[in-house]
């Protein structure tokens, strides 16, 4: 998912409002809405991941919601990872990709491993944020 507004919004205008970015990028709308169908509560937890882990992948026969749902499962998992590991952030790349960067300063691309978790089931969501808390 790349959102080019915010590349360009750095560009001319400076750094923009970290807090607004984690805000626009952790709206998830069709994951939050699919996962609701389904009783999960995406709390922004750890363990609404493993919960997201456990849904039967309804999404795979429709191949357009199969693309969003993997960009909103990448942006849930920087969402909690954002909330919940110390030091990590939201970076957006010049190209308008936004990767979670760790205070170790490593990034971490979570829209395209939510776009292998929705089209294949693995990596989980769940080890994937296990992998990034303990770097």
């Amino acid at each position: 998912m790349k959102i080019p507004f915010l590349g360009h919004r750095h560009e001319k205008h400076g750094i923009p409002d970290p807090e607004g970015i984690a805000e626009l990028l952790s709206e998830c709308e069709l994951l939050r809405s699919q996962a609701s169908q389904e009783g999960v509560q995406l709390d922004d937890s750890a363990a609404s991941l493993e919960a997201l882990d456990q849904l039967l992948p309804r999404w795979r026969d429709d191949p357009e919601v199969l693309h969003w749902l993997g960009n909103d499962a990448g942006l849930y998992l920087g969402t909690v990872i954002v909330r919940t590991v110390p030091g990590a952030a939201w970076e957006i790349w010049p190209d308008g990709q936004p990767v979670v960067r760790l205070a170790s300063g490593r990034e971490f691309d979570v829209v395209t491993s939510g776009h292998e978790w929705a089209t294949n089931g693995v990596p989980e969501l769940s080890q994937l944020y296990g992998e990034v808390a303990e770097a």
